[in-house]
């Protein structure tokens, strides 16, 4: 069992009346996390994908729901986003029932979000659940053995079922990108070409690392650029991939509109494309790279409380810097190299730009501390 760092937040948070919701992608660990840490004797654990309890807590009155409940002290919905209606029942549990800790889980952060977050206005602790984290690797083996294993990681990825399970890495991805990656989009919402949106997946997983055109995209894949921005939005908010904005505030040659999209996991993104290969033979591995210290960096920041505005930079002479963390008064720029001997060259229109700023190369020999970094 590889204690997630979760359980520390969660835990804090179990002694008020709010409604603790666990959002995440699917197959990150969430039920296995709450069922190992956070049931007990006054526990009662109800499933969204059961039908009885959809049709049970749709449109409930708070009557009823202390008869579902009884003398339980703690209720677990797990995959709540199924359920209609949830959002005003979770509302009715927090109102008429505060003597019930409800906790709430989600696999698609579109559908559960969008019905929670105006009833639960105020009344509620919202966490996010990634795949596994390097840290979290390194406290539950140790530090030597994840970094002997950090080539393979490139490849295969943080979901729990290819770590627990070695040797039959591709079969669970295959099974992942392929079953799991569009379930929650195909059962919301209206995808008319479902080919279209997976083409359009393996385009991004192709860009990762790279700036990319929503217009160059929709002509890849046969797509109009406001369906192209709608399937991305969907893909973001179902835990598949996320943009990241360009950052400008001075210079009239920097791109403004820009932005760049990453996966929320290596091992999903050399799924869709179905490339295996070693590092020592891919093409890819400063973009790989790239992807996985941005994600594991937000990883961290996400678990520990940390906030700032993300970005990359670039301008119209195709100066670039990877990655931007703006916090604190304080502009802090990162290029990231697979290689311990590639120097980094910062744009001397940016440092001029952005006096107060901080600088830092990221390779296999810090990257620790950059993502760590507090």
């Amino acid at each position: 069992m590889i204690k997630r760092a979760l359980v520390k937040q969660i835990t804090k948070k179990l002694t008020d009346k709010k409604v603790i919701v666990l959002l995440g992608p699917r197959q990150v660990g969430k039920t296995t996390l709450l069922k190992n840490y956070f049931v007990n004797d006054d526990t009662l654990l109800l499933n969204g994908d059961d039908a009885d309890v959809r049709l049970q807590l749709s449109n409930p009155s708070s009557t009823y729901l202390k008869q579902i409940i009884g003398k339980n002290k703690r209720l677990i919905v797990d995959e709540a986003q199924r359920i209609e209606n949830i959002g005003l029942t979770l509302k009715i549990l927090h109102d008429e029932l505060p003597q019930v800790k409800v906790i709430a889980t989600g696999s698609s952060a579109f559908e559960l979000s969008n019905k929670i977050n105006e009833p639960l206005t105020g009344r509620k602790w919202e966490f996010k659940m990634w795949p596994i984290s390097m840290q979290e690797m390194i406290e539950h083996r140790s530090l030597l053995e994840e970094s002997r294993l950090l080539e393979h990681r490139l490849i295969y990825g943080w979901y729990p079922d290819v770590i627990n399970n070695p040797g039959e890495e591709i079969d669970i991805l295959k099974q992942l990108s392929d079953s799991y990656l569009y379930k929650d989009l195909l059962t919301w919402e209206d995808i008319k070409k479902p080919q279209k949106l997976e083409a359009l997946v393996q385009a991004l997983a192709f860009q990762i690392g790279q700036q990319v055109s929503y217009h160059e995209l929709g002509q890849t894949v046969g797509l109009n650029n406001e369906t192209v921005l709608r399937y991305i939005g969907l893909l973001e908010k179902a835990f598949i991939i996320f943009r990241l904005p360009s950052f400008s505030r001075n210079l009239r040659n920097e791109l403004k509109k820009s932005r760049k999209i990453y996966f929320y996991d290596v091992g999903i993104r050399n799924a869709v494309i179905k490339n295996w290969n070693p590092v020592t033979l891919r093409q890819d591995i400063g973009a790989l790279w790239e992807n996985f210290l941005i994600v594991e960096r937000l990883k961290h920041k996400s678990y520990h409380g940390l906030y700032s505005n993300d970005y990359f930079w670039r301008n119209q002479a195709q100066q670039e810097i990877d990655f931007i963390e703006d916090y604190a008064g304080v502009i802090h720029a990162y290029e990231f190299k697979w290689n311990p001997k590639s120097k980094a060259k910062f744009s001397k229109s940016f440092t001029r730009a952005y006096e107060n700023h901080q600088l830092m190369t990221v390779n296999k020999s810090n990257y620790l501390d950059f993502i760590q970094k507090e």
